[in-house]
């Protein structure tokens, strides 16, 4: 297993790392999930939101949210995987969704990249489809919307206006352009930054993220995946999601304290934590203690 990169400063305060995938990590059971969590809270990520792309991962998330109270779970097929969704699934799906520690439906929405790069990825018709079921489940539920949007921007807001969104709407890893970005800050919709906002070919997308409100911005790793400049190409974990919130932070000329603070209390309203996470509801000493 390749290792991860060294671990960055701790931030000066307390960070929500709002997209990540816990079990692809390798965080396989409630030690793994503990484990990499604790390396989060070393440096100040208090609180992840561990999110499903098929049915197993949808059940497992579920399980890992009461693992440890740092971990929250999203519940959704990712859209290259709608191609098969039974009505069996709809009822799991909604099921668990309905949890009480799972926050948000997602990931869900459109991927046209994969459908052109991979014959066994659901069609366009497919995942709108699904889409279509997964906003109605989102409003159905009271939960955020989760949005995946790959090569797909203009079908992904058209179907949400069609259908009408609900109440939150997140864009999970935005991949959109500034034109793009103000198009979702003025319908009110919450854009979430990952590790390729660091890259330095990103341009568009660097020039997008300095543009979104602080009160409409979170942050996350989606790790394994994405992992921040300069450690693009090693693995990711939640772990590394402040090599993202400093490189953001000095893209839109802000301290770093702020930008972290401001991004933490979206995430507590977005996802209804309640107050804002602190370093006494997540800390790795108080989770050990409640273990």
């Amino acid at each position: 297993m390749r290792e991860l990169p060294p671990a960055p400063a701790r931030l000066p305060t307390e960070v929500v790392d709002a997209h990540t995938h816990l079990d692809a990590c390798g965080a396989t059971d409630a030690a793994g999930v503990r484990a990499a969590l604790d390396r989060a809270a070393a440096v100040g990520v208090a609180a992840v939101v561990t999110v499903a792309d098929d049915m197993a991962s949808a059940r497992w998330v579920v399980s890992a949210s009461s693992w440890d109270e740092r971990v929250f779970a999203a519940v959704a097929l990712h859209p290259t995987r709608t191609a098969t969704m039974t009505d069996a699934d709809r009822a799991e799906l909604e099921q668990l969704v309905r949890q009480p520690r799972v926050v948000a439906v997602g990931e869900t929405g459109l991927d046209y990249y994969w459908t052109q790069h991979d014959p066994r990825c659901s069609p366009p018709e497919a995942q709108q489809d699904a889409y279509r079921w997964h906003i109605d489940l989102a409003k159905r539920v009271g939960k955020p919307l989760m949005i995946h949007d790959r090569d797909a921007h203009g079908d992904v807001l058209a179907v949400l206006e069609q259908e009408g969104p609900p109440q939150t709407v997140i864009f999970h890893c935005f991949s959109g352009d500034a034109a793009m970005a103000r198009s979702c800050v003025d319908a009110g919709y919450v854009l979430s930054f990952s590790g390729t906002v660091t890259f330095r070919n990103a341009h568009a997308l660097r020039e997008a993220a300095m543009l979104v409100p602080d009160g409409q911005l979170l942050v996350e790793t989606d790790a394994p995946f994405l992992t921040p400049h300069p450690h693009r190409g090693r693995p990711n974990e939640p772990v590394n999601l402040p090599y993202t919130v400093r490189d953001l932070a000095a893209l839109r000329g802000q301290d770093v304290t702020e930008l972290a603070a401001s991004s933490c209390a979206n995430a507590a309203r977005v996802f209804g934590f309640g107050s804002p996470v602190t370093e006494s509801d997540f800390s790795a000493t108080d989770a050990a203690e409640r273990s």
